[in-house]
């Protein structure tokens, strides 16, 4: 009875598979399908007095049997992707941590203003941890930030005038990655300045000038190699177009705000910080 109950065990908690090639239990060497597995060990259940043991298997069983229903569907539920996600994030985090939530009921009053891209792969709060409460983040298509307009980037305009005026935010930080599509859409744009999107292109254009200084630096440059140029090149554009604005520019003057550009790399796993007189620093990590 041991020997199979710990077959059975070691077949459940391991890596879930379809068919069990070769289960001991089974004893004539034939695949096992784990819906039998999982029969087999609800039976061993019934008769072991091993209280401990047994709640950890019965739990695997529930697990097992909602991945079985999921995967036998073979279509992606985003509504269940959702729900679970919160009911995670409520019992690991919120459930957990009454106290900052607790002050987060109460209002906020972060340090960093992040502007940052839309791409999914460069989550500004997962690659620098920040918890709840300490950034206020702007994601857009290549992590620009707009010249002063109060009607062409109005909805940037009042991210930052909200975030340095009302939140009294002391560090904007602007965060380049690598492999950015919009990047390299803004690279390949036509001289002649056609475009072929509606928002895309004419949205990018903002970097125009990092475009052209890095194809007059780096000339004889490859084309993936000016785009990585222009990831670092763009983000100093975004550092002087923050200051365009007059709010931004009399709390900088004043010594109240300070305005940095970064850049991920997460082929490498690197990160690179440098101040307002775009002088590069050593990676970080």
């Amino acid at each position: 009875m041991a020997g199979k109950f710990k077959n059975c065990i070691t077949l459940c908690c391991g890596k879930k598979p379809s068919v069990v090639e070769d289960m001991t239990a089974n004893g004539n060497g034939k695949p096992v399908h784990i819906d039998d597995a999982i029969d087999g060990l609800k039976k061993l259940l019934s008769e072991k007095d091993d209280s401990q043991a047994v709640a950890v298997a019965a739990a695997k069983i529930k697990q097992l049997t909602a991945e079985l229903a999921e995967s036998d569907s073979g279509e992606f539920n985003p509504v269940e992707r959702i729900r679970d996600g919160f009911a995670r994030f409520k019992k690991e985090k919120y459930e957990t941590n009454p106290t900052l939530y607790g002050e987060l009921a109460k209002g906020q009053s972060p340090k960093f203003l992040i502007f940052a891209c839309a791409d999914s792969r460069v989550c500004p709060s997962h690659i620098l941890d920040f918890q709840p409460g300490e950034a206020f983040v702007v994601r857009n298509i290549a992590n620009m930030v707009p010249p002063f307009d109060t009607i062409k980037h109005s909805g940037a305009g009042a991210a930052i005038e909200y975030a340095v005026l009302h939140l009294k935010v002391e560090n904007i930080v602007v965060i380049g990655h690598s492999c950015c599509g919009g990047i390299k859409g803004l690279m390949s744009i036509p001289d002649d300045g056609t475009t072929a999107s509606d928002f895309i292109e004419q949205w990018v254009k903002i970097g125009l000038p990092a475009k052209s200084k890095v194809k007059t630096d780096w000339s004889d440059m490859e084309h993936l190699d000016l785009c990585t140029k222009c990831e670092k090149e763009a983000v100093n554009v975004s550092l002087g177009n923050l200051l365009t604005y007059p709010f931004v520019r009399e709390a900088v003057v004043n010594k109240k705000l300070s305005i940095k550009g970064a850049h991920y790399d997460f082929v490498n796993g690197a990160f690179d910080l440098w101040n307002l007189d775009f002088g590069i620093s050593s990676s970080l990590l």
